[in-house]
């Protein structure tokens, strides 16, 4: 009755950051940071594992020499976003 709910995007700060990326399309890692009141160690971690599973790209750069990381969100990562939502709404319709 129940689908599984994607183990990847169950975390609160990756669903954050996926939910932050969904409407932005791309963002900066001091944005995300920001936006998430996390740390940056923490969120370098959540962020690596979005990456690792397909669901993000990460660019980094220099900028005035100073570092500038960017996070877009991949259609592979829009795609298991709109399922996780799908699958979280059906246990919300079953209450």
């Amino acid at each position: 009755m129940f689908k599984d709910l994607d183990p990847i995007l169950h975390s609160q700060l990756r669903l954050a950051v996926m939910s932050l990326l969904i409407g932005v399309k791309e963002a900066e890692f001091t944005f995300i940071r920001e936006k998430t009141n996390s740390t940056a160690g923490n969120l370098s971690v959540q962020i690596n594992k979005l990456k690792d599973a397909g669901y993000i790209d990460v660019n980094k750069k220099f900028k005035d020499n100073y570092p500038l990381t960017t996070c877009k969100i991949t259609k592979k990562g829009i795609d298991a976003f709109e399922e996780y939502v799908k699958n979280l709404q059906a246990y919300l319709k079953t209450s």
